[in-house]
């Protein structure tokens, strides 16, 4: 019997040796739900599976385990829209070989714990927007063979450390903002001495270590100086749309380069310029001439100057009684050769940028912010300009129509008349035929979609008090637009998705989605045109932009609904917003329920005139909805949006004053 028992607790001894020892690592689970608590937005839900009391993670989507099952040695989670910041407790995944996160909206810096991944091989953070310096701990990454770091907002001079990777064969650092020299030796740019590739006596510390270096990728960057001779292998177009001290390749003009760089010159050929500069010798004095002769020139001077200014005068009256109109013909088309006249005054107070303007400022096109089936919406910085937003149209130039150029070219006209402080200024366009571009450039708010900062934001950003200046001030820009414009203007789809914020909250009113309405004309229209002979078009003959000024503001009452509620329009699990909210919207009683719960304070006398405003902007019969001017009116003089009003509603109120702050 004793025997037996004996057993039975040996037994039970190893059964739980085995699964200590079978037990995945309680650190690495650790680190990969720090990773996805960094995470603050999941579009496309792939992070759904990682269970944070699951203690074995190999089956969670992205994750690769070795074959033992008891180490993490791969994530690879790419275009998968994940929004947030890198947790620098990915050091503690001791094991991983492979770090892949590619084309994500991943921002903050890069962890300089990183460098501490000793057996990663593969690290790839390219196409997402992450900033600041490139860490010299990643120096230390003794095994890694690649590196992406491409199309970010990466700045900062290039590490020297990292020619210390021996194994390093491929390096992408293209399309950021890094500065300073390319480090070839000791830190410093490389130029080969008479003795050989190295420079006697000095052992090589930059990229002239890198000798497994097969790929790098240095370009659109503001890189200076020259490039290392021991990268001369490299192709030309690796360091193109930089700064450096070369003509080929190509690089970013001298304005874009933050000035013109001195220019070089040699002992010798200072004093050979000087030797063989010509003396200027001084003028001699004209020979005098007759006071009668010097009358007679002056007064022929001012007779012809006379005759010559009456001309030019009159020449500019007949030219202005005219059509100022050019032919436009549809280049690449062999099916259509008909000429259509466009009106040149149309677009000439509208500024013009060139394709490779756009190119510089957003990064080779590489900084999505936005897209739809229609356009693609860029983020970019002009050198010493504002940051702008840029908004391509996905139009092939087959289907490009004459007619289309026009519609083009009247919204930019019907764009750049606006000029409101809660609406977003158009600051130019873009028309090249080569290749095929249209484009319109937009001032960019920094502070992103009040969509984004309603959905996925923290609740404290906004404040009771500063939800009501945002109402306030779209209320404003809507009114601006339909009754101090003429002719009226709308937004083509009025949404959160529609109202910038900038550095201080303040909205601005942008009509991205104007694209759609140049389409649809075009199509409209398109089968009515003639393929053969010249039709003089001018704008007052073109169907004028789509007004929808009651969808405005039955959309103005659904985002003032969204404001104060915090719910999407539309969500699966309730439906749409306006159907949930009526039954609350119809008893005062129970008004404080369509209040976020994020809000830890709000003002019920304010609540009850924006829930006015709102049944006045979805009423089901057009004819009962208030114009857009009544409603600001009612908003402005019912709702106090200063701080001591804000301080007033809660004792409690300061402390998240200071947090939104």
């Amino acid at each position: 019997m004793r025997t037996c028992a004996f057993l039975q607790v040996l037994f039970t001894v190893f059964g739980l040796f085995l699964v200590i020892c079978d037990a995945f690592p309680s650190y690495e689970v650790y680190a990969l739900n720090t990773f996805k608590e960094a995470i603050y937005e999941d579009p496309l839900l792939v992070l759904s599976n990682w269970n944070a009391l699951d203690s074995d993670p190999c089956d969670w989507a992205g994750v690769f385990c070795s074959l033992a099952q008891d180490h993490v040695i791969k994530i690879n989670i790419s275009g998968a829209s994940l929004k947030g910041f890198l947790s620098p407790n990915l050091h503690l995944l001791s094991c991983l070989q492979e770090l892949i996160l590619h084309g994500n909206v991943l921002i903050g810096t890069i962890p300089k714990e990183i460098g501490l991944l000793k057996k990663l091989k593969f690290l790839d953070l390219g196409a997402n927007h992450l900033t600041g310096p490139i860490p010299p701990e990643l120096g230390n990454l003794s095994n890694i063979m690649k590196i992406n770091l491409q199309s970010n907002g990466l700045t900062g001079k290039l590490p020297a450390e990292l020619g210390n990777l021996k194994y390093l064969e491929e390096l992408r650092l293209d399309r950021n903002k890094l500065q300073g020299i390319v480090p070839a030796n000791n830190g410093s740019d490389f130029t080969s001495g008479v003795h050989g590739m190295y420079a006697s006596g000095a052992s090589p510390t930059g990229f002239c270590r890198s000798s497994q270096l097969k790929v790098a990728d240095f370009s659109f960057n503001f890189l200076i100086g020259s490039i290392p001779k021991c990268l001369g292998y490299l192709p030309k177009s690796s360091f193109q749309g930089n700064c450096l001290q070369h003509k080929d390749p190509k690089q970013r003009s001298a304005a874009l380069c933050g000035g013109t760089p001195p220019p070089t010159y040699h002992a010798s050929t200072v004093s050979s310029n000087k030797q063989h500069q010509p003396v200027e010798q001084p003028r001699h004095q004209a020979s005098s001439k007759p006071t009668w002769l010097l009358a007679l020139e002056v007064v022929t001077g001012v007779m012809v100057g006379s005759l010559f200014i009456v001309a030019l005068v009159t020449g500019l009256q007949k030219f202005k009684n005219k059509s100022s109109i050019i032919p436009w013909k549809k280049s690449g088309s062999e099916r259509d050769h008909m000429t259509i006249y466009v009106d040149t005054g149309m677009l000439k107070d509208v500024v013009r940028y060139s394709r490779q303007e756009l190119e510089v400022a957003c990064e080779d096109f590489s900084n999505i912010i936005g897209s739809s089936p229609d356009s693609l919406v860029y983020k970019g910085t002009m050198k010493g300009g504002p940051e702008i937003a840029v908004i391509s149209l996905c139009v092939k130039e087959k289907h490009w129509t004459a007619y289309l150029e026009l519609y083009f070219q009247k919204e930019v006209a019907e764009l750049a008349r606006i000029n409101h402080e809660n609406a977003g200024k158009l600051l130019g366009y873009c028309r090249e035929s080569s290749p095929f571009t249209r484009m319109l450039v937009f001032e960019y708010a920094s502070n992103g979609t009040l969509y984004e900062h309603l959905h996925y934001g923290e609740g404290c950003q906004l404040s009771w008090t500063r939800r009501m200046k945002i109402v306030i001030g779209i209320a404003k820009g809507l009114t601006y637009f339909h009754s101090e414009l003429d002719p009226p203007f709308t937004i083509s789809e009025l949404n959160s998705n529609s109202v910038y914020l900038t550095e201080d909250f303040s909205p601005k009113l942008v009509d991205f989605e104007s694209w759609k309405s140049i389409i649809s004309r075009s199509e409209k229209n398109s089968g009515a045109i003639s393929s053969e002979g010249a039709i003089c078009v001018l704008p007052n003959s073109l169907e004028s932009r789509h007004l929808d000024v009651q969808g405005n503001i039955y959309a103005f009452g659904v985002l003032l609904l969204e404001i104060i509620s915090g719910r999407p329009p539309y969500c699966k699990d309730k439906g749409c917003l306006v159907d949930w909210a009526k039954e609350f919207l119809e008893v005062p009683e129970v008004l404080s329920y369509v209040v976020d719960p994020e809000l830890k304070h709000f003002k019920e006398e304010d609540l009850k005139v924006i829930c006015e405003v709102i049944n006045l902007c979805i009423h089901p019969s057009t004819s009962r909805r208030t114009s857009m001017k009544d409603l600001c009116a009612i908003l402005e003089s019912n709702i106090d949006t200063s701080i001591t009003a804000e301080l007033k509603a809660s004792s409690l109120a300061w402390a998240e004053l200071a947090l939104s702050s």
